[in-house]
């Protein structure tokens, strides 16, 4: 099933797969994310919902937590869980794309994106990197 993409409330382009408008998901949706090189998503957090994500290629740093503290760097064949309502921001420093395989249980996809601020002490560590969009 392909039915097209769109961008992110959070940044990145998604490539929308399995969801409630797509397959009738009624928990589960499954996505396809691409974030270009050199470009970042928004802060964010999805209110009352999980994530777990397959980084396929590339690399991303993740910075999440409570002011986003926490830094984890995923490189292909990685996986990472964020527990719902838990602020996160991907980084894609790397020189190629990074392409994941996004499931969450928001079977609207969109619908509990909650864009937060990016606190200025991490404004100044990634630098004038814009958010991606594909």
């Amino acid at each position: 099933m392909r039915t097209g993409t769109y961008e992110g409330i959070q940044g990145g382009m998604f490539g929308a797969g399995i969801s409630a408008q797509s397959a009738g998901a009624e928990r589960l949706p499954l996505h396809r994310l691409v974030m270009p090189a050199g470009t970042r998503g928004r802060p964010h957090l999805h209110e009352g919902h999980e994530s777990a994500i397959f980084i396929q290629s590339g690399q991303v740093e993740v910075w999440h937590g409570q002011d986003l503290t926490e830094h984890a760097v995923l490189r292909a064949g990685d996986y990472i869980h964020i527990p719902a309502d838990t602020p996160h921001m991907p980084v894609n420093t790397g020189a190629e794309d990074m392409v994941c395989l996004v499931a969450r249980t928001d079977p609207e996809e969109q619908e509990g994106v909650r864009p937060l601020d990016l606190p200025v002490w991490l404004a100044s560590r990634v630098g004038p990197l814009p958010v991606g969009a594909g």
